[in-house]
């Protein structure tokens, strides 16, 4: 269910231009979406959002908070172009280049850090590390939110997942883990409340919060 470990296909603009051609129509989406809004902090000040893409949830979260800064993160240019495009009118997002690849930059702390769909394409020890970065970026109180593409169970319900979005191949860029083992992770690292709060067969939102 998983690809090769040093495939990341996404520096590619023909990559993420057919994904954004396809993003629209992944079933349920909105559904994971509106309940992510749901479990950010009623009052915000600063966001992350890792792995952007064209700014999508970004803008569905400033939509709701329409004052708060942000920054967005991502490495694809087709993607930065997206973005730099879809917010250069509001004047409180910084769109930066950088790839989770590496470790985050140094960019003081949020009250929440956001994101889709982006973190499995990450080596699996690179996942844990990134969740650790997330953790001491974050303020106390503050609340990482992940809509994220997992592991199915078995290869058959994979093969289901692939069929239900209609998806014709499995993308190489995906290293797929298993939902259990990144809450385990999660909780280890020192977030609190730690749940799965939606899923539809391998998308799944988990949410934590640092501890006061």
């Amino acid at each position: 269910m998983s690809s090769e470990p040093n495939v990341n296909l996404w520096s590619s603009p023909q990559h993420a231009l057919e994904y954004l051609s396809r993003a629209d129509s992944i079933p349920h989406r909105t559904e994971g979406e509106a309940t992510l809004l749901e479990c950010l902090p009623e009052r915000m000040n600063r966001v992350l959002d890792l792995g952007s893409g064209d700014g999508r949830l970004l803008g569905l979260v400033l939509l709701a908070w329409p004052r708060i800064s942000a920054i967005a993160l991502d490495f694809s240019t087709a993607m930065l172009v997206r973005l730099r495009g879809k917010f250069s009118s509001t004047g409180n997002v910084q769109v930066i280049d950088h790839d989770l690849q590496n470790r985050l930059p140094q960019f003081g702390k949020f009250d929440a850090v956001l994101s889709s769909f982006a973190i499995h394409h990450l080596t699996h020890e690179r996942k844990r590390a990134l969740y650790a970065e997330i953790f001491a970026a974050l303020n106390p109180g503050g609340v990482f939110c992940n809509l994220e593409h997992v592991a199915s169970s078995t290869d058959i319900l994979h093969t289901k997942f692939l069929e239900s979005i209609h998806w014709p191949n499995e993308d190489p860029s995906n290293k797929l883990l298993d939902l259990h083992q990144q809450l385990v992770w999660l909780r280890e690292i020192g977030f609190q409340d730690v749940d799965c709060l939606w899923k539809w067969r391998e998308l799944a939102l988990m949410v934590g919060m640092k501890p006061q």
